[in-house]
């Protein structure tokens, strides 16, 4: 790494070249880890363009103690921030801790409490139900979190496109109230694969929005729990956009 930084490589693009070599993985094999292309891995290592802020939490992630902590810092959380929100290991919470999470929609087993659990960011923005006012946010990956959640690594399947956000208002009660949390995979947007699961939405005026997406007569539509609420169309030309499906969600009842 040294030598590649006296050649006028920049210190973090070392880092991350560093990193891989340790994993033994190739380009490729580094970016499907990470949830980008073997392209954009090239250009960290080259010097030409500098993981995003929610990169380095995938980086950290994936790397696990000590080296979590490098990574993290560049992504700007502090150590203490961090062992705040994990407070025995950066990845893996003491069995009480887990114990005391309140996760609404499926039951906790034992096997997951035992399994390790992956960090992901509460980012500072809220997700309105319908009736609502969600925040506008064009770009959730480049948003630095509030603080760091973590969870078993089988109920996030894809931890480096996951993120948390807080839900206001109670239209899609009773499973979600005014503000749970919700835990975001932003990988998933494939409208066939989302019929009937709650989801994210986002639109350029409006804002997040969190329903359930739902196809009637053909069209495709976010839909409340709480019926009296209109629908709203997400059709090809509609300007409201999936950007996720909701994974689970937890708060107090």
């Amino acid at each position: 790494m040294n030598r590649r930084v006296e050649a006028g490589v920049p210190q973090w693009a070392a880092e991350v070249e560093d990193f891989r070599h340790v994993l033994n993985l190739s380009q490729h094999e580094f970016g499907k880890q990470l949830g980008t292309s073997a392209m954009t891995i090239s250009r960290w290592e080259s010097g030409k363009a500098k993981p995003s802020g929610d990169a380095y939490i995938a980086l950290g992630n994936l790397a696990g103690d000590p080296r979590c902590w490098h990574f993290w810092s560049c992504a700007g959380l502090r150590k203490a921030d961090v062992l705040r929100a994990m407070p025995k290991a950066p990845m893996q919470l003491n069995k009480d801790s887990a114990r005391q999470m309140l996760m609404v929609g499926s039951g906790v087993k034992q096997d997951e409490l035992e399994s390790e659990f992956v960090a992901f960011p509460l980012l500072p923005v809220y997700a309105a139900t319908s009736g609502a006012d969600g925040d506008a946010e064009d770009s959730l990956a480049t948003m630095l979190p509030e603080e760091l959640l973590s969870a078993p690594g089988s109920w996030c399947p894809n931890p480096s496109a996951t993120v948390c956000m807080r839900v206001r208002g109670n239209s899609m009660s009773p499973l979600l109230l005014d503000g749970y949390i919700i835990a975001v995979d932003t990988s998933e947007v494939r409208h066939d694969l989302l019929i009937g699961q709650i989801v994210v939405a986002r639109h350029p005026q409006k804002g997040l929005l969190v329903s359930r997406l739902m196809r009637l007569e053909h069209t495709d539509a976010l839909v409340a729990d709480r019926r009296h609420c209109a629908s709203i169309s997400v059709a090809t030309q509609a300007e409201w956009k999936i950007i996720g499906k909701v994974l689970w969600w937890t708060g107090r009842p």
